[in-house]
């Protein structure tokens, strides 16, 4: 018999220094997919229903002009925490609230439209989010007539003249097509037509994985600016950790579709609390620790559709102990940490 595991508790809502709430909160926000075989396998085979836990009860706050980064192994949830709070998913159980407004469920009103237009999204592969049939002029114009922000066409070939300098390209980049660009100006694209209806709130899934080095510092450095000037606020998804040093305020590191540690940029790089966070720094190359064994991250992430029992991190992690294996742990504030750690509850590390 499965031990029974704790019911999540939601945080209380959250107030920034200044007593305002937080422009995006999430609660208890969780996916579940229907992985089953089609109903007459499942007959003939005598097989379950399988269901995946995508995510499974994440919770942060984001506060206005900041920036959240979500790392952690492929296939822990962080594109599917993207796709939630765009609308693209509808949650299984909880959901988040943007400017005090129940998000998903303002998306199924009429005031829904103008909620998606403060809320935008630039995907992760510049290659396949852009419409290779259409110019530039269209794709980044689309969300303008859409929206029935601007109808005139001297005015739209002029704001989106305006929007393509913002990102460093040049107006007369209109008349392009995508495959006449690198892939860091693809990405520039993807961002002058996320800035299209000048959004609040900007999910990046990604956005620099699949440039080079030098690239990614350029798209990064003109998303910095982007956020000073306009006072955006980032949901920034990454597995690179110098990624996030240079962009995030704040980081939430996610295992098997749960948060196990969210703490400050500056704690959580400095003193690591969770086992897994700290297996992930320990894994990056150092310049000052030549000559010196680097620590692997260590096992390999569990089949999702059977997670271990307890917490999800037992089987890999060097401190885990019976409780661990039985009890699932809660995201815990601790000393200013919210951390889902037995061990570091315990001040057992």
């Amino acid at each position: 018999m499965q031990p029974r595991e704790a019911p999540a508790v939601p945080l209380e809502p959250a107030v920034t220094k200044d007593g305002h709430a937080p422009l995006v909160q999430a609660r208890d926000l969780a996916k579940t997919f229907d992985v089953s075989a089609p109903w007459l396998n499942r007959v003939i085979e005598r097989r379950p229903r399988q269901l995946l836990h995508a995510v499974d009860g994440v919770s942060f706050e984001i506060e206005k002009g900041r920036t959240l980064a979500l790392v952690g192994e492929s296939g822990c949830g962080k594109s599917t925490v993207a796709r939630l709070l765009v609308g693209l998913y509808e949650p299984t159980r909880g959901g988040f609230t943007f400017d005090g407004l129940d998000a998903h469920a303002t998306f199924k009103t009429p005031q829904g439209r103008h909620l998606r237009r403060r809320i935008q999204m630039i995907f992760q592969d510049p290659y396949a989010s852009l419409n290779p049939r259409w110019i530039v002029e269209d794709i980044v114009g689309e969300p303008l007539k859409e929206h029935g922000i601007i109808t005139d066409e001297a005015q739209l070939e002029q704001r989106v003249g305006e929007l393509l300098e913002s990102v460093g390209l040049s107006p007369l980049d209109m008349t392009k097509y995508p495959h006449q660009f690198s892939g860091g100006q693809r990405q520039r694209i993807s961002i002058a037509r996320a800035l299209a209806t000048e959004p609040d709130f900007l999910v990046c899934d990604e956005p620099t994985s699949a440039l080079d080095v030098s690239v990614q510092a350029q798209v990064l450095n003109i998303m910095k600016d982007l956020q000073r000037q306009r006072g955006l606020t980032y949901l920034f998804i990454s597995h690179n950790l110098a990624v996030v040093r240079h962009v995030s305020d704040q980081v939430g590191v996610m295992y098997l579709g749960r948060l196990v540690e969210l703490a400050g940029k500056h704690e959580l790089f400095g003193s690591p609390r969770h086992p897994y966070t700290r297996m992930l720094l320990d894994a990056i190359p150092k310049m000052h620790d030549i000559g010196r064994a680097r620590t692997p991250v260590q096992g390999e992430v569990p089949n999702p559709l059977e997670p271990p029992g307890g917490c999800a991190f037992h089987p890999r992690c060097p401190h885990a102990n019976a409780r661990c294996r039985a009890e699932r742990p809660q995201l815990l504030e601790i000393h200013g940490v919210r951390i889902a750690c037995h061990a570091v509850e315990e001040a057992r590390i």
